[in-house]
């Protein structure tokens, strides 16, 4: 049993008691921080494996919290990056659903926009640029080397909408596009996988697309953000509507409009021009779907919340397990204790002074996990974040959190065995054995 730090006079006063005297009980002023930390410290260390085990609640739940923050905000950033490469005031239409006995599919199963449609929404005000999109996958070859990317049909104007900026060589010009030139500009990803090896300029040389030949005339700035947005090919869309589609129909169309206050009333406009155009009846459901960058960066900032706080929610749990442990040890101790709290009652001690010691020490416990889950839990988050090419964010709340999380719990967890302690009957405790 520890005994806990009681006044010089102990010896004094407790000889006195044996022998029947009346002891007087001086008054003492201040609270006895100090003294109760060290006493909490020494009784926890005279247990340590006891409190190693009762920490470790504390010390998982945390560490789970702390790893899930960091991955969801890990897989927001990425998400915002990538969002935020569109620009603030671009507007993506994708095909509708199609329909079959009543039934909808999935969004871009049927084919429904066309390079006509693509024209005529370039005379809409504040439009100003317009890209149809026609996108296939396939293996790219230059050499000996492959690699399996995402082709994409663009014309002059995507440069600019998506803002992409130049490595080396030239966009493709509008008489690539006019004359449907098998031409190509490689993202960084693709230029490396292919040119790597042996040391050669992209710039100028012939790749295979499936069978087709194309010439590459230049070679893009890595985007940042997630590496897909690099591990791309970017041909005329005249071309690869020819070689490597063999249809009339697009794949999509991205608009940009000229300021972000304008977007709402042009993706209006939009929906009003191609309603027009499909002859799409009043209160029918359209063949087409809009969406501007705003309104994907919604969409993904409700997606991580709740994926966050799913995942907090169940890490929650085990935090809750490890206060139940906390408050269950506590208890055990106070029990233990009984006599040293009828002692040290005797001697003086007040009721909160018994009442802090303990909940001090259920404090400590409870933070020694959160600062170990703390670390822990970081590690785990950078791990993830690597393994998923994700970007490592860390916050201020997610410095914060462990702290606070784990002072609330011991304190709510401890509070009840500390109180109980500190109403203990002096008499009936130095009579315990």
């Amino acid at each position: 049993m520890t005994v806990l730090q009681t006044p010089s006079s102990f010896q004094d006063r407790t000889k006195g008691a044996r022998e029947g005297e009346r002891v007087p009980v001086s008054p003492r002023r201040g609270p006895m921080i100090g003294s109760n930390l060290g006493s909490a410290v020494e009784s926890l260390w005279a247990n340590r494996l006891r409190s190693m085990l009762t920490a470790l609640g504390i010390f998982i739940g945390v560490a789970a919290v702390v790893a899930a923050l960091t991955l969801t905000q890990g897989a927001s950033g990425a998400i915002n990056s990538r969002i935020s490469s569109l620009g603030s005031n671009t507007i993506t239409i994708s095909p509708g659903a199609a329909t079959s006995g009543g039934v909808f599919g999935a969004v871009g199963t049927t084919e429904s926009l066309t390079i006509q449609d693509a024209q005529a929404l370039t005379k809409i005000a504040h439009v100003t640029g317009v890209s149809p999109i026609i996108a296939v996958s396939a293996q790219v070859i230059y050499g000996n080397q492959n690699w399996n990317t995402r082709i994409e049909g663009v014309n002059t104007a995507y440069q600019t909408i998506l803002d992409w900026q130049l490595a080396s060589g030239t966009w493709f010009s509008d008489n690539d596009v006019n004359s449907d030139n098998p031409v190509a500009v490689l993202g960084q990803t693709v230029a490396s996988s292919l040119f790597s090896a042996s040391g050669t300029d992209p710039v100028g040389q012939n790749i295979r697309i499936r069978n087709q030949v194309f010439r590459v005339v230049g070679v893009l700035q890595t985007k940042g953000g997630s590496s897909s947005q690099d591990d791309v090919v970017y041909v005329p869309y005249t071309t690869a509507l020819i070689r490597l589609k063999n249809t009339t129909y697009l794949d999509g169309i991205e608009v940009q409009v000229d300021n972000t206050n304008d977007v709402a009333p042009v993706q209006q406009g939009i929906t009003t021009v191609l309603e027009i155009r499909h002859h799409i009846p009043p209160g029918t459901p359209d063949d087409f779907r809009t969406i501007s960058s705003t309104q994907l960066l919604q969409t993904a900032q409700q997606f991580t919340q709740i994926l966050t706080f799913l995942l907090v929610g169940i890490a929650g749990i085990s935090l809750t397990v490890g206060g139940i442990g906390i408050m269950n040890i506590m208890l055990v101790s106070v029990t233990e204790r009984i006599r040293e709290i009828g002692i040290r009652m005797a001697v003086g001690a007040r009721r909160s002074d018994i009442r802090n010691q303990f909940l001090i020490e259920a404090l400590t416990l409870s933070l020694l996990g959160g600062v170990m889950g703390m670390v822990v839990g970081m590690l785990a988050g950078l791990i993830m974040t690597h393994a998923f090419q994700l970007p490592f964010v860390v916050s201020a709340f997610s410095l914060l959190m462990p702290f606070v999380v784990s002072a609330l719990v011991g304190v709510a967890f401890g509070l009840y065995p500390a109180v109980r302690a500190s109403h203990l009957d002096p008499i009936v405790a130095l009579h315990s054995e």
